[in-house]
């Protein structure tokens, strides 16, 4: 599932979520506090969750990512300074007449192959037709030579193909690898604030939406903000007694009556009880 993007966390960032995301769900059972996983929901089902309410997760640590992005841009104007000052920029001429002639080069060594061995087919199963036909006939055996010696090229062009292929990937492999030392090797303090969101992320945003999520799963990722509405009385497992006032109608029970005492002065009692 792809990551649901956050108006505060920029695209190149999102990978880096998805692994902090990824490490913490792995290693939910090393924490007491996350001991539901699997039970109520299982890790799969936390990291749909937790892409949905990416936006959420992100700003608890909207002040640590905000001062890392500051400082990598910083680094990234004085790198691009420097390079203006120094020698060509890589995507000069020379680079596009390379990418160039490596587009060319990638199909000749796609195309090679594929039509050598069509004329190999072609001209094998053609020859050898002729020379059943017609043993006597020369051309057969023109049309068999040719097909073998397109059958060679098509797998010498194969050969070549694979070849590309390797150094292709090891290439490739090497350039992960710099980017990877380079990326270990950035200045302190931009290495610093990294490290200070991450943990931020973590402490602050991911490992309390777990903890949420699995104390309450049916609830949904907007419950979990804590920006709550101030006349909103939260349950706390007993429900509270109802009380009206005066313009609220009335009350959903009925309430008790009481009747006064059957009683009669002397002015109005029988004849009995009048005095003499």
């Amino acid at each position: 599932m792809q990551m649901t993007s956050a108006p505060h966390l920029l695209a190149e960032d999102g990978p880096e979520y998805e692994r902090i995301l990824g490490d913490a769900l792995r290693h939910a059972h090393e924490r007491p506090d996350l001991e539901g996983v699997g039970d109520r929901l299982n890790t799969e089902q936390l990291r749909t969750m937790a892409l949905s309410a990416t936006a959420l997760i992100t700003a608890a640590a909207a002040t640590e990512y905000e001062h890392y992005v500051k400082a990598r841009g910083e680094l990234r104007r004085a790198a691009a300074a420097e390079g203006a000052d120094g020698a060509p920029a890589p995507d000069g001429p020379q680079s596009t007449a390379a990418g160039s002639g490596a587009g060319i080069g990638a199909v000749i060594t796609v195309l090679t192959p594929l039509l050598a061995g069509s004329a190999a087919v072609i001209f094998l199963l053609v020859g050898y037709l002729l020379k059943a036909v017609g043993p006597s006939v020369t051309f057969g055996g023109s049309l068999v030579a040719a097909g073998w010696f397109f059958a060679a090229v098509a797998a010498a062009a194969i050969l070549v193909a694979a070849v590309g292929l390797l150094v292709t990937a090891l290439r490739n492999g090497a350039t992960s690898l710099a980017a990877e030392n380079e990326e270990q090797e950035l200045p302190e303090d931009v290495a610093r604030a990294r490290e200070a969101w991450r943990h931020a992320l973590l402490e602050r945003g991911i490992l309390p939406f777990l903890r949420d999520a699995l104390a309450d799963p049916t609830a949904g990722p907007a419950a979990r903000t804590p920006h709550r509405s101030p006349n909103r009385i939260p349950k706390v497992g007993y429900s509270r007694p109802d009380f009206s006032g005066p313009d609220d109608g009335p009350a959903a029970g009925p309430r008790p009556t009481f009747t006064s005492p059957d009683f009669t002065s002397p002015d109005f009692g029988g004849p009995e009880h009048r005095p003499d």
